[in-house]
C-alpha cells in the first residue's frame, strides 16, 4: 500500500495530478483544497495517498495534509458516500469548515456542496460529528472546538433517534429551559411529543 509520495510535480489537470518518484509517474485525483496550494510543474511535492482497490481498478488520492487524507476517508464511511462525493466535499470546503458545519448540524450548507443531498447531508451530520470534532481538536489551524452545548447535543440525539433536523430542532428549542443538560431537555422533548 502507498501512504505518502515524494516527487516531482509534472502535471496537473484538476482532478488529475501525475507525480514523478524516480523515473515513474504516479496518477492521482486530488480536491481542490490540494490544488490550490500545489507548487509549479517541476518542483518537489510531498503528498499523503489513499490508496483504493476495487475489482476493476486501482486509484491513488492525494492530499497535502493529513487531516484532509483522514477527512476524505471518515466521510467515505458515511453510508450512500464514495469517493467522488469525498473529493466533492474538500474541494467545496476547508477541512474545519466541514468540521464546522457538522458540529453545528447545518444541512442547508451542507448540500450546497455537489452530489450531497439532503439525506447524505443527515447522515453526515449524525455519523461524522464525533470525527468532526476530532479533527478540530486534533490541531487544525484557524479551527477552534465548539462548546459542548446542551441544546445541540440534545438536537443531535434527537436525530439519532430518527427524527428530522428540522423537527429535532423544534423539539428541543421547545422543551428547553434555562440550567437543562442534554438528557433533561431530550426526556422533555420525547414526553412533549407522545402527548
Amino acid at each position: 500500500m502507498i501512504g505518502r509520495l515524494k516527487g516531482v510535480l509534472i502535471h496537473k489537470a484538476p482532478p488529475w495530478l501525475v507525480v514523478d518518484v524516480h523515473g515513474v509517474g504516479y496518477e492521482l485525483e486530488a480536491p481542490m483544497s490540494t490544488f490550490y496550494d500545489l507548487p509549479a510543474l517541476g518542483a518537489e511535492v510531498t503528498l499523503f495517498i489513499h490508496y483504493a482497490q476495487k475489482e476493476d481498478a486501482v486509484s491513488l488520492y492525494g492530499f497535502l495534509s493529513e487531516q484532509e487524507r483522514r477527512l476524505f476517508r471518515d466521510v467515505q464511511k458515511v453510508s450512500g458516500v464514495g469517493a467522488k462525493i469525498a473529493l466533492a466535499v474538500l474541494s467545496g470546503a476547508s477541512v474545519a469548515e466541514f468540521a464546522r458545519l457538522v458540529q453545528t448540524s447545518d444541512v442547508a450548507a451542507l448540500t450546497r456542496i455537489p452530489g450531497i443531498g439532503k439525506k447524505i447531508a443527515e447522515r453526515m451530520v449524525i455519523e461524522l460529528r464525533d470525527r468532526a470534532a476530532d479533527l478540530v481538536a486534533g490541531g487544525i489551524p484557524g479551527a477552534k472546538s465548539l462548546p459542548n452545548d446542551p441544546l445541540s447535543e440534545a438536537i443531535t440525539a434527537l436525530q439519532a433517534l430518527g427524527y428530522k433536523p428540522a423537527d429535532a430542532d423544534r423539539m428541543a428549542k421547545k422543551a428547553v429551559a434555562d440550567g437543562d443538560d442534554a438528557a433533561t431537555i431530550i426526556r422533555k422533548a420525547l414526553q412533549a411529543a407522545l402527548r
